[in-house]
């Protein structure tokens, strides 16, 4: 889905007024969901990293690093999916070697490169079967809005650039819920880039609030500065102006729907265009794993590294919150 430019629209448009009829339903439905659903607990700690808006924040990214970070720490971690856009319902193991995108979707994929990665509709029975397996801490990939688990360490990931939006929920406007009640829920706040919209206001100061910015890595030296970029992804606008500021000349550029599954047309298409501008294919890595070993010829992928600009503050706020320090 493509996110609707009416959503970043300042005041009431139109579009908000006459969709707010359906935002109300969609509200009653998540109070009922949540009051009807009971919620269970892990055995080992569970941090959950989601967001409060539809579409792309950053969640994965901060997922990794702190998975990377408590790995390091000597922590036993295993990762939890919902696996959105594959047709898995498990729980079940990733194998990145065996598993396509089809099969689990494409962030579970990203994910079990770095450790254990789980799959399971039902998230409660996904972490209770990664704690039996040896997980000592299971971290969450999205399911903030899930009231099948209670969560020990919770973070809301706010995109800097576009912040809540008009603010109104789904499908007037980008909001999952109402901001006034996800943030009672959540010990922690991360902000990619810049505070554009002064988001820091909205936020108790109970909450711990951390920055990060996603920094690229151009995939090799010898890549071409001429690209033509498409991607298949929340905000696949942001993913073309990070290649902007990286330098590289954007030929032309191609959106699909979140999670897209590419088709031979579509791929050939890509490809006829690079060649007609003289330039390299490239996309990213969430798009990447969608593809097959095939289809990946030719094709170069944007890395993302995440850096927080205190990264000693986070180191000991996941140290005091999951009592891990000596």
């Amino acid at each position: 889905m493509k996110r609707p430019a009416f959503w970043d629209a300042p005041g009431v448009t139109w579009q908000s007024f006459l969709l707010s009829p359906a935002s109300l339903i969609y509200g009653i439905g998540r109070l009922l969901h949540v009051s009807l659903l009971k919620a269970g607990r892990t055995s080992v700690p569970l941090i959950c990293v989601g967001n409060v808006t539809a579409g792309g924040a950053g969640k994965t990214p901060v997922v990794l690093d702190l998975g990377a970070r408590l790995l390091k720490a000597g922590r036993a971690v295993h990762f939890l999916s919902r696996g959105y856009g594959g047709r898995t319902f498990g729980p079940k193991l990733i194998a990145p070697d065996r598993h396509t995108a089809v099969e689990v979707g494409d962030e579970p994929l990203l994910l079990a490169r770095t450790a254990p990665t789980w799959v399971a509709a039902d998230r409660l029975s996904g972490a209770r079967i990664a704690a039996r397996e040896g997980a000592q801490v299971v971290i969450m990939d999205d399911g903030f809005q899930s009231p099948r688990l209670i969560k020990d360490l919770s973070f809301l990931i706010f995109d800097g650039d576009s912040g809540i939006g008009n603010g109104a929920l789904l499908p007037a406007g980008p909001m999952r819920e109402p901001l006034g009640i996800a943030l009672r829920r959540a010990q922690a706040a991360v902000i990619i880039g810049d505070d554009r919209h002064n988001l820091a206001r909205y936020i108790p100061k109970r909450i711990t609030v951390f920055q990060a910015d996603m920094v690229p890595i151009r995939p090799m030296s010898d890549t071409p500065a001429r690209v033509v970029a498409f991607a298949g992804i929340g905000r696949p606008e942001k993913f073309f102006q990070t290649l902007a500021k990286a330098g590289y000349d954007l030929a032309d550029t191609v959106a699909f729907p979140d999670h897209s599954l590419f088709a031979d047309s579509e791929l050939a298409d890509l490809r006829a265009r690079a060649k007609h501008h003289g330039a390299q294919l490239i996309t990213t890595e969430k798009d990447f794993v969608r593809l097959t070993p095939m289809e990946r010829k030719g094709i170069a992928v944007m890395r993302i590294l995440l850096r927080w600009r205190d990264e000693t503050a986070l180191d000991q706020f996941l140290a005091d919150q999951l009592n891990f320090g000596d």
